[in-house]
């Protein structure tokens, strides 16, 4: 089995997940864990080989070690989307929608102000809940 190297510094982690995609598409899931477990070797505080290594578990039913990879993936960077979005997705009773293998797969998150502020003829400000 030839092995991939494409991995070479921290910002390739981009071309790892469209690797990794790409195998899983073909079912070539050994060569997808070979390149992920070497990334985690070459970076081990990377958040996307953790996430990656977790989807492969959860393609193996090895849920609760996948859960344990998604958790150490946003432990090692909060503003890792995938990660989040992974381990809410397969933490719930009746997964739906596809797996995040990076930030394209995330559905966008609506930022709503939920809040806003009105101000009286004394101009002081009232926080008020917006009508939805």
């Amino acid at each position: 089995m030839k092995q991939m190297n494409i991995i070479k510094n921290p910002q390739d982690m981009h071309e790892l997940s469209n690797a990794v995609r790409q195998f899983v598409e073909q079912s070539r899931y050994q060569e997808a864990e070979l390149l992920v477990k070497e990334a985690m070797g070459k970076f081990p505080h990377a958040a996307e080989p953790h996430n990656l290594i977790g989807l492969l578990l959860e393609l193996q039913g090895d849920h609760l070690t996948a859960l344990k990879h998604f958790r150490a993936a946003w432990a090692l960077n909060p503003a890792y989307i995938p990660a989040r979005y992974n381990l809410e997705h397969f933490s719930s009773f009746y997964p739906k929608g596809k797996w995040a293998f990076d930030e394209l797969d995330c559905p966008q998150e609506k930022k709503q102000d939920l809040y806003k502020i009105e101000y009286d003829k004394h101009g002081i400000g009232h926080i008020v809940r917006r009508d939805e």
